[in-house]
């Protein structure tokens, strides 16, 4: 009885609940087996609407209005978008900039001339890039940033706005040095070396000493330079500049030209070895003429640098090849930051413990092992250092120009300072064509490699202050005079011989050298190319690209 009692009011109440349903929410109307509601909304006043269709009314006007604007003055686009989102950037990264360091950043600041210095470089070596004469070769870029540090230090008012403190340059100089070492380093072929043999170490040795040799004595008597800054100076001058040699062997070498031989091939392999033979001697010499004591000290002195660096850079190129192992994320930038920083270090390092000719050398030997131990993975390590480099060129040479007051220069120091040069040059080019002479070239051969050794740019432009640097740390007006000179005759040096030997390498390349031509017809043989006209229209192509 209880629980037919509960269903009944259990019924009730859902028959109750459903009416209620109904009543609230409208009608029911059954159409088969579906069931559609029908919900019957109260009516809205006459004044909701009137203000309901006020508003769409106003929106849509508004939108219209909005679309009419959007039309008649559309938003920027191509170039015009592109230099107001460059220039909101560049505002953006002053101001942040200037919120840190205040008045640096202003004209007159260090951190301002830096950033003027460098735009400067890049446009000037864009600009003498451009320079097109027919039927020759364009000059080297780096003529532009040189140019463009020695205007802006030269301009009146300029001069006075783009300040750099000598620390700073010093610093950015001795960086870009740690780049050019390690490059130089990573650069090294030893399988050229061993194929090459006799031909390349005579190559790699022989100008260089005999030039460094001629230029010491030369300026003794010359321009009273002390015998040990003689050879300061030659050895500044005695190296060759691969920035200027090596595009122009490897295009070469693409075209065809001397690759019979492998004469691009040795000119590369020999550059990297005289560049690294002209580094060490300078870095012997220059930690001689800045100790103090008794000559036969100072020269144990410099033996023990440069058996230091040595012994330095084995144990961090043997860190290297061990750490980090192959099986790290990021591998390429990894190795990369950790061979910059331990240059950078080792660099700034010698000079803080007194030894400022090991730091190179460590710098140089650390890279060549570090490649060892890396074989083929050592190709994109050398691209980002590649483009550290980019970074840093424009400021090198920027800074190079910036040390050069024409005010101060003496005529007879630039004149004689050109003598010395000249006789060096000259001297050059005759070991040059001796040496060459049993290597199995003929005379067109041999005229082009003693041509192809005469560009001097990047390390005349990476040492050639060092000298002037450690002079001013201290404060010997004399050996101030002495640094000065030193750096006025690789200026000059750079401003001669690296156009000189870039036109004499585009001109004399497709003239003196053998081409060889892939004959695709007979399976990638390769045939001499015929004297003629066609070959003259080649060799007007091939110094239009050089």
């Amino acid at each position: 009885m209880m629980d037919e009692e509960a269903t009944k009011r259990y019924c009730q109440a859902s028959d109750d609940g459903q009416k209620k349903k109904e009543v609230e929410g409208g009608c029911k109307v059954q159409v088969g087996q579906e069931d559609r509601e029908i919900t019957v909304l109260p009516r809205r006043k006459t004044d909701e609407l009137d203000d309901t269709a006020g508003m769409k009314t106003t929106d849509s006007s508004c939108c219209s209005s909005c679309i009419w604007l959007k039309d008649k003055c559309p938003r920027p686009q191509g170039l015009l978008n592109l230099l107001i989102t460059k220039v909101c950037l560049f505002a953006l990264l002053f101001g942040v900039v200037w919120s840190i360091t205040g008045s640096e950043c202003l004209p007159g600041g260090n951190l301002f001339g830096v950033v003027v210095l460098f735009i400067c470089s890049v446009l000037g070596g864009k600009l003498v890039g451009m320079i097109q004469l027919p039927t020759l070769p364009p000059f080297p870029p780096l003529l532009g940033m040189l140019l463009a540090g020695l205007l802006l230090r030269n301009v009146p008012y300029i001069t006075d706005a783009v300040y750099i403190d000598t620390r700073w340059s010093a610093a950015l100089r001795n960086i870009a040095l740690s780049i050019i070492l390690t490059r130089a380093g990573l650069g090294l072929d030893p399988s050229a070396l061993s194929r090459l043999k006799a031909v390349c170490l005579r190559l790699a040795i022989g100008p260089c000493v005999v030039e460094a040799s001629i230029v010491a004595v030369v300026s003794h008597f010359l321009l009273g330079l002390p015998w040990v800054w003689g050879f300061i100076l030659g050895f500044v001058l005695a190296a060759v500049s691969p920035a200027v040699v090596v595009p122009s062997m490897l295009l070469l070498q693409r075209e065809g030209y001397g690759v019979e031989k492998g004469i691009p091939t040795l000119l590369m392999a020999a550059g990297s070895f005289d560049d690294i033979l002209a580094i060490t001697g300078f870095s012997t010499c220059l930690g001689i003429a800045f100790s103090t004591g008794s000559t036969w000290m100072n020269i144990l002195k410099g033996l023990l640098e440069v058996v230091g660096g040595v012994i330095a850079g084995l144990i961090l190129g043997l860190f290297l090849c061990c750490f980090p192992s192959k099986d790290q994320e990021d591998l390429v930038l990894t190795r990369t930051l950790i061979l910059l920083g331990l240059s950078i270090f080792s660099v700034f390092f010698s000079h803080v413990v007194g030894f400022a000719g090991a730091g190179g050398l460590c710098t140089l030997v650390l890279a060549f092992l570090a490649a060892l131990g890396w074989k083929t993975d050592k190709v994109p390590v050398a691209a980002m250092v590649g483009q550290s480099w980019d970074v840093f060129q424009p400021l090198l040479f920027g800074l190079i120009g910036a040390e050069i007051t024409i005010a101060t220069l003496s005529p007879s120091t630039v004149g004689l300072g050109l003598a010395c040069i000249g006789t060096g040059l000259v001297i050059r080019l005759l070991v040059t064509f001796l040496l060459v002479h049993f290597g199995g070239f003929n005379l067109k051969e041999k005229l082009f490699i003693a041509v192809a050794w005469l560009p001097k740019a990047t390390v005349q432009a990476a040492i050639g202050s060092k000298a002037l640097d450690m002079a001013r740390e201290e404060g010997d007006e004399t050996l101030i005079k002495f640094g000065l000179d030193v750096l006025t005759l690789a200026v000059l040096a750079i401003l001669t011989t690296a156009p000189i030997g870039a036109l004499g390498i585009g001109l004399a390349g497709p003239r003196l050298l053998a081409r060889q031509v892939k004959d695709d017809a007979e399976g990638g043989a390769t045939t001499p190319s015929s004297n003629g006209i066609g070959q003259e229209k080649d060799n007007v192509t091939l110094e239009s690209k050089l």
